[in-house]
Protein backbone atom coordinates (compact mmCIF):
# COMPACT_ATOMS: atom_id res chain seq x y z
CA UNK A 1 0.00 0.00 0.00
CA UNK A 2 1.74 3.53 -1.04
CA UNK A 3 1.33 6.42 1.07
CA UNK A 4 -1.08 7.75 -1.15
CA UNK A 5 -3.87 4.80 -0.81
CA UNK A 6 -3.32 4.58 2.92
CA UNK A 7 -6.42 5.60 4.93
CA UNK A 8 -5.95 8.93 6.45
CA UNK A 9 -6.42 7.68 10.27
CA UNK A 10 -3.68 4.09 9.40
CA UNK A 11 -0.45 5.62 10.87
CA UNK A 12 2.81 4.89 8.95
CA UNK A 13 4.36 2.57 11.42
CA UNK A 14 1.35 1.68 13.42
CA UNK A 15 0.84 -1.76 12.51
CA UNK A 16 4.35 -3.36 12.04
CA UNK A 17 4.32 -6.72 13.86
CA UNK A 18 8.48 -5.95 14.62
CA UNK A 19 9.26 -9.49 12.58
CA UNK A 20 12.50 -7.73 11.58
CA UNK A 21 16.24 -9.21 12.35
CA UNK A 22 18.92 -6.17 13.10
CA UNK A 23 22.93 -5.87 13.63
CA UNK A 24 24.61 -3.17 14.56
CA UNK A 25 28.19 -1.86 13.46
CA UNK A 26 30.38 0.16 15.89
CA UNK A 27 34.05 2.08 15.50
CA UNK A 28 36.90 1.28 18.26
CA UNK A 29 37.15 4.15 20.69
CA UNK A 30 40.37 6.58 20.84
CA UNK A 31 39.68 8.35 24.30
CA UNK A 32 38.56 7.09 27.66
CA UNK A 33 35.26 9.34 26.37
CA UNK A 34 34.19 7.74 23.18
CA UNK A 35 34.92 4.66 24.92
CA UNK A 36 32.41 5.42 27.55
CA UNK A 37 29.79 6.54 24.73
CA UNK A 38 30.64 3.25 22.50
CA UNK A 39 29.40 1.20 25.83
CA UNK A 40 26.86 3.09 26.77
CA UNK A 41 25.64 2.56 23.18
CA UNK A 42 25.93 -0.93 22.85
CA UNK A 43 24.28 -1.40 26.53
CA UNK A 44 21.63 0.31 24.82
CA UNK A 45 21.31 -1.43 21.91
CA UNK A 46 22.29 -4.63 23.07
CA UNK A 47 18.42 -5.72 24.30
CA UNK A 48 17.42 -5.73 20.56
CA UNK A 49 19.07 -9.26 20.70
CA UNK A 50 21.00 -8.47 17.17
CA UNK A 51 22.30 -11.00 14.96
CA UNK A 52 25.79 -9.81 15.45
CA UNK A 53 27.63 -6.79 15.96
CA UNK A 54 30.19 -5.43 13.87
CA UNK A 55 33.48 -4.00 14.86
CA UNK A 56 35.00 -1.54 11.80
CA UNK A 57 39.16 -1.82 10.83
CA UNK A 58 40.79 1.67 10.06
CA UNK A 59 42.66 2.30 6.99
CA UNK A 60 45.70 0.32 6.83
CA UNK A 61 44.84 -1.62 9.71
CA UNK A 62 45.34 1.47 11.61
CA UNK A 63 43.24 0.84 14.61
CA UNK A 64 44.19 -2.80 14.49
CA UNK A 65 44.59 -3.26 18.38
CA UNK A 66 41.89 -1.10 19.37
CA UNK A 67 39.51 -2.98 17.18
CA UNK A 68 41.23 -6.16 19.02
CA UNK A 69 40.23 -4.62 22.17
CA UNK A 70 36.71 -3.82 21.53
CA UNK A 71 35.64 -7.53 20.00
CA UNK A 72 37.48 -9.01 22.84
CA UNK A 73 35.67 -6.77 25.39
CA UNK A 74 32.21 -8.00 23.48
CA UNK A 75 33.56 -11.96 23.88
CA UNK A 76 34.25 -11.36 27.52
CA UNK A 77 31.13 -8.68 29.17
CA UNK A 78 28.17 -9.67 26.96
CA UNK A 79 26.37 -12.30 25.04
CA UNK A 80 26.56 -10.34 21.69
CA UNK A 81 27.62 -11.53 18.93
CA UNK A 82 30.86 -9.67 17.53
CA UNK A 83 31.72 -9.59 14.00
CA UNK A 84 35.59 -8.43 13.75
CA UNK A 85 36.54 -6.52 10.45
CA UNK A 86 39.48 -7.12 8.56
CA UNK A 87 40.97 -5.62 5.49
CA UNK A 88 44.11 -6.68 3.18
CA UNK A 89 45.23 -3.53 3.13
CA UNK A 90 48.90 -3.07 4.61
CA UNK A 91 49.54 -6.97 5.97
CA UNK A 92 51.00 -10.05 4.87
CA UNK A 93 48.96 -12.78 4.53
CA UNK A 94 51.51 -14.55 7.46
CA UNK A 95 50.37 -11.55 9.82
CA UNK A 96 46.32 -11.70 9.18
CA UNK A 97 47.13 -15.32 9.73
CA UNK A 98 48.30 -14.36 13.15
CA UNK A 99 45.31 -11.96 13.87
CA UNK A 100 42.47 -14.39 12.83
CA UNK A 101 44.22 -16.77 15.14
CA UNK A 102 44.22 -14.87 18.28
CA UNK A 103 40.22 -13.85 17.07
CA UNK A 104 39.18 -17.95 16.71
CA UNK A 105 41.55 -18.22 19.96
CA UNK A 106 39.45 -15.58 21.46
CA UNK A 107 35.94 -17.15 20.60
CA UNK A 108 35.01 -14.85 17.51
CA UNK A 109 33.69 -16.66 15.11
CA UNK A 110 32.46 -14.04 12.51
CA UNK A 111 34.63 -11.84 10.35
CA UNK A 112 33.27 -8.96 7.69
CA UNK A 113 35.85 -9.38 4.82
CA UNK A 114 36.70 -6.33 2.70
CA UNK A 115 39.50 -5.36 0.75
CA UNK A 116 40.27 -1.99 2.51
CA UNK A 117 40.65 1.68 1.86
CA UNK A 118 44.15 2.55 1.08
CA UNK A 119 46.14 4.98 3.46
CA UNK A 120 45.45 8.38 2.88
CA UNK A 121 49.62 8.34 1.68
CA UNK A 122 48.81 6.58 -1.48
CA UNK A 123 46.58 8.62 -3.14
CA UNK A 124 43.72 6.27 -3.03
CA UNK A 125 45.07 3.54 -4.86
CA UNK A 126 45.03 -0.06 -3.56
CA UNK A 127 48.04 -1.90 -3.83
CA UNK A 128 48.39 -5.06 -2.30
CA UNK A 129 51.40 -5.67 0.10
CA UNK A 130 53.49 -8.21 -1.61
CA UNK A 131 53.07 -11.14 0.47
CA UNK A 132 49.31 -10.08 1.28
CA UNK A 133 45.99 -10.66 -0.17
CA UNK A 134 44.79 -9.49 -3.56
CA UNK A 135 40.92 -8.60 -2.95
CA UNK A 136 38.21 -9.52 -0.60
CA UNK A 137 37.54 -12.92 -2.32
CA UNK A 138 41.22 -13.68 -1.89
CA UNK A 139 40.81 -12.59 1.77
CA UNK A 140 37.81 -14.45 2.07
CA UNK A 141 39.30 -18.19 0.69
CA UNK A 142 42.36 -17.70 3.37
CA UNK A 143 39.63 -16.90 6.08
CA UNK A 144 37.95 -20.34 5.08
CA UNK A 145 41.09 -22.03 4.83
CA UNK A 146 42.45 -21.30 7.81
CA UNK A 147 39.31 -21.39 10.42
CA UNK A 148 35.27 -21.79 9.72
CA UNK A 149 34.40 -18.23 10.27
CA UNK A 150 31.11 -16.77 9.19
CA UNK A 151 32.17 -14.06 7.02
CA UNK A 152 30.39 -11.31 5.71
CA UNK A 153 31.38 -9.32 2.93
CA UNK A 154 30.80 -5.72 1.17
CA UNK A 155 28.16 -4.78 -1.81
CA UNK A 156 27.08 -1.81 -3.24
CA UNK A 157 23.84 -1.13 -4.73
CA UNK A 158 25.25 2.11 -6.81
CA UNK A 159 28.46 0.24 -7.88
CA UNK A 160 31.92 1.05 -5.60
CA UNK A 161 33.27 3.84 -7.11
CA UNK A 162 36.63 1.93 -8.27
CA UNK A 163 34.60 -0.71 -10.32
CA UNK A 164 34.88 -1.02 -13.96
CA UNK A 165 31.09 -1.99 -14.70
CA UNK A 166 28.30 -2.73 -12.76
CA UNK A 167 28.60 -6.02 -14.47
CA UNK A 168 32.35 -6.25 -13.23
CA UNK A 169 31.21 -5.25 -9.58
CA UNK A 170 28.41 -8.13 -9.60
CA UNK A 171 31.22 -10.39 -10.76
CA UNK A 172 33.41 -9.21 -7.77
CA UNK A 173 30.35 -9.70 -5.87
CA UNK A 174 29.81 -13.32 -6.56
CA UNK A 175 33.38 -14.02 -6.60
CA UNK A 176 33.41 -13.63 -2.95
CA UNK A 177 30.67 -15.48 -1.75
CA UNK A 178 31.38 -17.97 -3.99
CA UNK A 179 34.65 -18.12 -1.57
CA UNK A 180 32.70 -18.89 1.34
CA UNK A 181 31.12 -15.95 2.32
CA UNK A 182 27.59 -16.25 3.80
CA UNK A 183 26.12 -12.64 2.99
CA UNK A 184 26.70 -9.21 1.71
CA UNK A 185 26.01 -6.78 3.79
CA UNK A 186 25.60 -2.84 1.46
CA UNK A 187 27.19 0.28 1.42
CA UNK A 188 24.35 2.76 2.70
CA UNK A 189 22.13 4.21 0.55
CA UNK A 190 18.47 6.17 0.34
CA UNK A 191 16.87 4.54 -3.30
CA UNK A 192 15.05 1.99 -1.96
CA UNK A 193 14.96 1.65 -6.40
CA UNK A 194 18.37 1.53 -6.32
CA UNK A 195 18.57 -1.10 -3.83
CA UNK A 196 15.71 -3.32 -5.46
CA UNK A 197 17.61 -3.14 -8.83
CA UNK A 198 20.92 -3.88 -7.83
CA UNK A 199 19.22 -7.15 -5.86
CA UNK A 200 17.30 -8.41 -9.13
CA UNK A 201 20.55 -7.73 -10.67
CA UNK A 202 22.11 -9.80 -8.06
CA UNK A 203 19.98 -12.50 -8.57
CA UNK A 204 20.25 -12.89 -12.17
CA UNK A 205 24.13 -13.20 -11.75
CA UNK A 206 23.50 -16.33 -9.53
CA UNK A 207 23.97 -14.87 -6.39
CA UNK A 208 21.47 -16.28 -3.66
CA UNK A 209 23.27 -15.69 -0.97
CA UNK A 210 21.27 -12.28 1.61
CA UNK A 211 22.23 -9.10 0.93
CA UNK A 212 21.54 -6.91 4.28
CA UNK A 213 20.54 -3.28 3.37
CA UNK A 214 22.91 -1.06 5.08
CA UNK A 215 21.38 1.97 7.31
CA UNK A 216 23.03 4.90 7.81
CA UNK A 217 20.92 7.83 9.84
CA UNK A 218 22.42 11.10 8.75
CA UNK A 219 24.00 12.44 12.08
CA UNK A 220 25.77 15.32 9.92
CA UNK A 221 24.30 16.18 6.71
CA UNK A 222 27.95 17.24 5.47
CA UNK A 223 29.81 14.37 6.69
CA UNK A 224 27.28 12.18 4.88
CA UNK A 225 28.28 14.35 1.43
CA UNK A 226 31.90 13.33 2.38
CA UNK A 227 31.31 9.61 2.97
CA UNK A 228 28.88 9.11 0.10
CA UNK A 229 31.42 8.60 -2.78
CA UNK A 230 29.16 7.00 -5.18
CA UNK A 231 26.00 7.11 -3.25
CA UNK A 232 23.32 9.41 -4.66
CA UNK A 233 21.80 12.26 -2.08
CA UNK A 234 18.24 12.72 -3.21
CA UNK A 235 17.04 16.40 -3.24
CA UNK A 236 14.47 15.50 -1.30
CA UNK A 237 17.01 14.79 1.41
CA UNK A 238 18.82 17.99 1.50
CA UNK A 239 16.01 19.72 1.73
CA UNK A 240 14.47 17.61 4.44
CA UNK A 241 18.08 19.09 6.78
CA UNK A 242 18.29 22.39 5.58
CA UNK A 243 18.63 24.88 8.44
CA UNK A 244 19.80 22.36 11.07
CA UNK A 245 23.39 22.01 10.63
CA UNK A 246 23.42 23.77 14.28
CA UNK A 247 20.46 22.26 15.40
CA UNK A 248 21.42 18.72 16.39
CA UNK A 249 18.28 17.67 18.37
CA UNK A 250 16.07 18.68 15.52
CA UNK A 251 18.13 17.16 13.40
CA UNK A 252 18.28 13.50 14.83
CA UNK A 253 14.88 13.76 14.95
CA UNK A 254 14.67 14.32 11.42
CA UNK A 255 17.50 11.72 10.33
CA UNK A 256 15.53 8.77 12.75
CA UNK A 257 12.07 9.69 10.98
CA UNK A 258 13.80 9.78 7.32
CA UNK A 259 15.98 6.69 8.33
CA UNK A 260 12.78 4.59 9.40
CA UNK A 261 10.98 5.48 6.51
CA UNK A 262 13.36 4.19 4.41
CA UNK A 263 13.53 1.28 6.09
CA UNK A 264 10.06 1.10 6.00
CA UNK A 265 10.01 1.25 2.11
CA UNK A 266 12.41 -1.90 2.52
CA UNK A 267 10.23 -3.69 4.73
CA UNK A 268 7.02 -3.02 2.23
CA UNK A 269 9.30 -4.97 -0.26
CA UNK A 270 10.09 -7.58 1.75
CA UNK A 271 13.33 -6.70 3.10
CA UNK A 272 13.61 -8.39 7.23
CA UNK A 273 16.79 -7.70 7.83
CA UNK A 274 18.48 -4.65 8.51
CA UNK A 275 22.37 -3.72 9.54
CA UNK A 276 22.77 -0.10 11.10
CA UNK A 277 25.68 1.94 10.84
CA UNK A 278 25.38 3.42 14.40
CA UNK A 279 28.62 5.50 14.65
CA UNK A 280 28.58 4.71 18.51
CA UNK A 281 25.40 6.61 18.92
CA UNK A 282 22.29 4.40 20.13
CA UNK A 283 19.24 6.66 20.58
CA UNK A 284 18.72 7.45 16.15
CA UNK A 285 18.93 3.62 15.75
CA UNK A 286 17.40 2.51 18.46
CA UNK A 287 14.05 4.80 17.31
CA UNK A 288 14.22 3.57 14.57
CA UNK A 289 14.19 -0.02 15.21
CA UNK A 290 11.34 1.14 17.84
CA UNK A 291 9.26 2.58 14.67
CA UNK A 292 9.82 -0.64 12.69
CA UNK A 293 8.32 -2.85 15.67
CA UNK A 294 11.06 -4.18 17.11
CA UNK A 295 11.19 -3.92 21.30
CA UNK A 296 13.71 -5.22 23.44
CA UNK A 297 14.08 -9.16 24.00
CA UNK A 298 16.17 -8.76 27.42
CA UNK A 299 17.07 -6.56 30.26
CA UNK A 300 20.24 -4.71 29.96
CA UNK A 301 22.42 -6.10 32.43
CA UNK A 302 21.68 -9.48 31.09
CA UNK A 303 23.23 -8.69 27.66
CA UNK A 304 25.73 -6.07 28.65
CA UNK A 305 28.37 -4.99 31.57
Amino acid sequence: MTAAQRPADTPLFGELPGDISVSFEFFPPKTEKMETQLWDSITQLAPLAPNFVSVTYGAGGSTRERTHATVSRLVRETDLVPAAHLTCVGASKGEIDEIVDQYWDAGVRHIVALRGDPPPTDEGVFVPHPEGYTCAADLVAGLKARHDFDISVAAYPEIHPEALSPEADLDNLKRKIDAGASRAITQFFFSTDAYFRFMDKALAAGIDAPIIPGIMPVTSFAAIRRMSGNTEIPGWLETMFEGLDDRPGPRALVAAVAAADLCKRLYDGGVRDFHFYTLNKAEQTYAICQLLGLRPKTNPTETAA
